[in-house]
């Protein structure tokens, strides 16, 4: 497949080519085709930004009618039409019917541009300047998120990143039999611990890039408690495990649990770049400008993102439709886990997302190789990409995600008989 000049004018930077080497041309639901007519089946759904699928009509004619209309394109934080359209949804379809208030900050188009937004604002309101985050979490790549990302690799100096921030273990981190919250509890407690008190907790509730780790709703439950004991702020990154990617729309409903601040980005554009905080109103406390972005407001992701959450969040059907899609998936990589017991050490998960932690980093790289090859777009995930991730559109049928997990079926066979 000719890369040529993919290879000679874009930058090193670029990863994502290097796994999946060839020239896409045409995407549909969970399928994608390269120029050649080639077919690939989608487990990765852009990374989770596309958790309706790729391409899906009922998106794509609201953004058609829509510039066709000559509707606004850009309008910085001005109001229009579109803007206004989408908070009447997604207060009406979202936050009423889970008896939540937020306040919404619309910010630059990616999900680190939330992350940003929401470390500045907690700072601004606790006026202390220690954040809180958790062993392989991962939060973004620009400088503040980056100092709250867990993999050490971006603490290197030459980056720049703030050292005001403290990472602590994650639920099961250190194993089943350490309660890691009686850790955090004690060492936020004792003023002879050397931890400063955080403005704030940020945290996945299932960390994704950092190798699909689940937080028990027991843990989730007793963290906002500790939020509350000490009056810290708890931000919930839904960036890739929200918009429906657990099965509820936000990944903290399971626990019963409130947010103080949450960060949206990926599949809240519906295919489009946008990025959203959501704030508890008493947090709001910018001024007029004070935190601003020339594309802090994508019309065409606000047309694509109401027309969507109308679509599939008016009711309960597609929640329920994707728990028990998820039951499909876990049964899936059960039956990889015990035909594979010598090579695969977990499998775990929940909602649309799921992972098969190898043994063997590479083994788990190769399996991906030549699941590409042979037409199944997958990732790897975890500290080692040890992970082989299932990350599939939530509009994914059945008879796709059974000819996708033949496919991994066979490269793990494949890949094991060449080892």
């Amino acid at each position: 497949m000719p890369l040529s000049i993919f290879n000679k004018y874009e930058s090193e930077v670029r990863g994502y080519i290097r796994s999946f080497p060839t020239i896409f041309a045409k995407s549909q639901g969970a399928e994608i085709w390269d120029e050649d007519g080639k077919r690939y089946i989608d487990f990765f759904a852009g990374a989770g930004a596309l958790n309706y699928g790729h391409n899906n009509p009922i998106i794509n004619d609201a953004v058609i009618r829509y510039l066709q209309n000559n509707g606004i394109g850009h309008a910085l934080d001005m109001a229009t039409v579109a803007k206004r359209e989408f908070i009447k949804s997604f207060v009406t379809n979202i936050l009423k019917p889970r008896n939540l208030e937020y306040k919404l900050q619309f910010v630059g188009p990616t999900g680190t541009n939330a992350v940003e937004t929401a470390l500045k604002i907690a700072r601004k309101v606790k006026k202390r300047t220690q954040v809180m985050s958790f062993t392989n979490g991962f939060h973004g790549m620009s400088m503040g998120a980056l100092s709250i990302t867990g993999n050490t690799y971006y603490h290197d100096e030459n980056y720049g990143v703030p050292a005001y921030t403290t990472q602590v273990p994650f639920h099961n981190y250190l194993g089943g039999e350490v309660n890691t919250i009686a850790y955090l509890r004690k060492i936020l407690g004792d003023d002879s611990s050397g931890t400063e008190l955080p403005a704030a907790i940020v945290m996945e509730t299932i960390q994704a890039e950092g190798g699909i780790n689940v937080a028990g709703e027991k843990w989730l439950r007793a963290m906002r408690r500790i939020c509350d004991d000490f009056d810290i702020l708890l931000i919930i990154d839904d960036i890739q495990i929200g918009n429906g990617r657990s099965g509820d729309f936000f990944s903290f409903e399971r626990a019963g649990i409130e947010a103080d601040i949450v960060t949206l980005s990926k599949s809240i554009g519906a295919g489009h770049p946008m990025s959203l905080v959501l704030l508890k109103p008493e947090l709001d406390k910018w001024t007029p400008g004070e935190h601003s972005g020339t594309f802090r407001g994508n019309n065409l992701a606000f047309v694509a993102s109401r027309v969507a959450i109308d679509h599939y969040w008016s009711d309960e059907k597609f929640s329920l439709e994707l728990k028990g899609k998820s039951k499909i998936v876990e049964g899936k990589m059960m039956g990889l886990s015990a035909k594979y017991a010598d090579h695969i050490n977990d499998v775990r998960g929940y909602g649309m997302i799921w992972g098969a932690e190898f043994n063997d980093p590479g083994l788990a790289s190769k399996i991906c190789n030549i699941c590409f090859e042979n037409g199944l777009v997958i990732e790897t995930a975890g500290s080692d990409g040890q992970v082989i991730k299932f990350l599939g559109p939530l509009i994914i049928s059945e008879s796709l995600i059974d000819e996708g997990f033949a496919i991994l079926d066979k490269a793990i066979s494949t890949a094991l008989a060449a080892a």
